[in-house]
């Protein structure tokens, strides 16, 4: 659901760049009042995860279309629905600039679609609203399939809407929203069910890797099969695995706004006119060394391995970074407080 930057006006643009520039800074805001030194390692193994997953683009049976996991209500159910927003932040913010996947103007909107609603109406309300009463695999089914469809279904309407509103493209709204929501609901289902798939996983390895709600500190450490090293490793590893190998899998059909752009137009990409687009396109072209996920210039299967490996380090190594410097800030204030009388 990678949106380009032909499909958005710089009006647009801006405003959901300062919508998401806001959801960010309060997200930032409440994970410095925690404490998790636990956190930081979470946010870097989770966010090469999806990162890895969202290479692989399952084929829709019957549509000529592809979809791939948003990964926002997953990160929520393990991580918070804040650490999830700003892990999801630096996923799509590293796809854009050093991948060239979705356009640098559009980045805002699709933080919003692809992050926000799968962080704070998943994450935030469908997960606690079915775990509340405990985690039990049927609920982390229910909460899986119903958030991960809702957060889609939104998304693909926010799409819609972004783009009859910036009216840089011919797309009529109601033929564009005809499409878009009933293959984003196959898509959603699909993302439901790898969902629920890792987070039992998760619930059977190590339960009190899952986020419930509580107070850091306050969780009771459940009994699983794996210790909380072995249980991250082992989604570390399916993430090499994913992103080195298994991404190479992925399918060829074109995604679920791409089919629906390609069933209006004729093609798959619109041609982005106006100033911003082309600064933006610029910027993108200095920075994405290893743009569509592949060595420049070239067809080599080798460049999709060493781009899901690359990407996956870098997103752990900015998760890290942003994970160690919020606690870092938040320690240094607290003894700035405390020294002052």
């Amino acid at each position: 659901m990678h949106m380009s930057d032909a499909l958005i006006s710089p009006a647009v643009a801006g405003t959901m760049y300062a919508c998401s520039a806001v959801a960010a800074a309060r997200s930032v805001k409440k994970i410095r009042m925690e404490d998790n030194p636990r956190l930081p390692s979470a946010m870097g193994v989770m966010g090469a995860f999806v990162f890895a997953a969202q290479m692989i683009n399952f084929t829709i049976p019957g549509t000529g279309s592809s979809g791939h996991l948003c990964g926002g209500m997953l990160l929520s159910a393990m991580l918070g629905p804040c650490a999830a927003f700003l892990t999801m932040i630096a996923i799509l913010l590293i796809q854009c600039l050093a991948f060239a996947d979705g356009g640098l103007l559009a980045l805002g909107c699709n933080v919003w679609n692809m992050a926000a609603y799968g962080c704070f109406v998943g994450g935030l309300v469908v997960w606690p609203m079915f775990t509340r009463r405990g985690l039990t695999r049927k609920r982390i089914v229910a909460a899986s399939v119903l958030g991960s469809v809702l957060s889609l279904q939104l998304g693909a309407f926010s799409v819609t809407l972004e783009t009859a509103l910036s009216g840089v493209t011919e797309l009529p709204f109601a033929v564009f929203l005809a499409f878009m929501p009933p293959i984003h609901l196959a898509i959603g289902l699909a993302e439901g069910a790898i969902t629920a798939a890792v987070l039992i996983f998760v619930y059977e390895a190590r339960p009190e890797l899952l986020w419930t709600g509580a107070e850091s500190g306050t969780a009771s450490e459940s009994r699983g099969r794996l210790s909380r090293k072995g249980a991250l490793g082992a989604l570390l590893a399916a993430a090499v695995v994913t992103a080195g190998g298994l991404s190479l899998l992925a399918s060829a059909f074109p995604d679920g706004l791409e089919w629906s752009v390609e069933r209006l137009t004729g093609s798959t990409e619109l041609e982005a006119v106006g100033n911003a687009a082309a600064v933006a396109e610029r910027i993108q072209s200095a920075t994405a060394f290893l743009p569509d996920y592949a060595f420049p210039n070239s067809e080599s299967a080798l460049g999709t391995t060493v781009s899901g490996l690359t990407g996956g380090a870098i997103v752990i190594a900015v998760c890290l970074a942003a994970g160690y410097a919020l606690r870092a800030f938040r320690h240094r204030r607290r003894g700035t407080e405390g020294a002052n009388p």
